[in-house]
C-alpha cells in the first residue's frame, strides 16, 4: 500500500499541482474496487505537496471534487461489472450473512463505514443487494465529502497558520489517529458480529 502510494508520487509529481490530483484520483479508485491503499494518509500528502499553488477553496474544493468522482468512478465499476455477471448463490449467501451483523443493512451503511471501515468492495454490495444506486452514491459522497473536507480543511490551517514542518507533522499525526480509530471501530465491531453469530448459532447436543 505503502510502495504503491510512492510509486505514484515519484511517477506523477513531474506533473506538480496536476500529477499530485491524478495520484489522489488513481489511489481512491483503486482503494474503492481493489484493495486499501491508505488513501487518507496520502491525499494529505498530495495536498500538503500542492499547498500554495491555488487560493486553499479552491484547491481545498479541487481536491474534494476529484475524491468523489474516484469514490464514484470505484463503486459505479463493481455495480456494473457484478450487476452483469451471475454471482454464485454460496457468494451471495456469504454477503448476505455479512449483511446481518451490519449497523445497517441498506445504503445508510455505506456513510456509516467512513467511520468504520467495514464494508469492502462498496458497488459488488450494491449490486448484490439491490440498493439504489442513486442513494447508495448520495451517501458515498456525503459520507466522503464529510469526511475527506474536514482532514484537508484542518490541513489547510495548520499548514496557515504553523511552521510548514510543524504543520505537516501534526496533520500527519491527526491521520494516523483518524486511521487507528478507524481501525479500533472496525475490529470492535467484528468482535461483536462474531459474538452475534456465535450465539445465534444451536447448539450442539453432546
Amino acid at each position: 500500500m505503502l510502495s504503491l502510494g510512492e510509486a505514484f508520487y515519484g511517477f506523477f509529481s513531474p506533473l506538480g499541482l496536476l500529477g499530485w490530483l491524478m495520484c489522489t484520483f488513481l489511489l481512491f479508485y483503486i482503494d474503492a474496487i481493489v484493495f486499501p491503499t491508505l488513501p487518507e494518509l496520502f491525499v494529505v500528502l498530495f495536498y500538503m505537496a500542492g499547498h500554495g499553488t491555488l487560493p486553499d477553496w479552491e484547491l481545498w474544493a479541487l481536491f474534494v471534487a476529484v475524491i468523489a468522482l474516484a469514490e464514484i468512478g470505484g463503486l459505479t465499476t463493481l455495480y456494473l461489472v457484478v450487476s452483469r455477471v451471475r454471482v454464485p448463490p454460496r457468494v451471495a449467501s456469504v454477503a448476505d450473512r455479512y449483511r446481518r451483523f451490519l449497523l445497517c443493512t441498506d445504503e445508510r451503511m455505506i456513510l456509516l463505514n467512513r467511520v468504520a471501515p467495514f464494508l469492502p468492495f462498496t458497488g459488488a454490495f450494491v449490486a448484490i443487494f439491490g440498493w439504489s444506486y442513486r442513494r447508495s452514491l448520495f451517501y458515498l459522497v456525503l459520507g466522503g465529502t464529510l469526511k475527506y473536507g474536514l482532514i484537508l480543511a484542518a490541513s489547510s490551517y495548520f499548514l496557515n497558520y504553523l511552521e510548514k514542518g510543524v504543520a505537516a507533522d501534526i496533520t500527519l499525526i491527526m491521520v494516523a489517529i483518524i486511521l487507528v480509530l478507524s481501525f479500533i471501530a472496525s475490529v470492535y465491531r467484528k468482535r461483536r458480529a462474531d459474538r452475534e453469530g456465535c450465539e445465534g448459532q444451536p447448539s450442539s447436543p453432546l
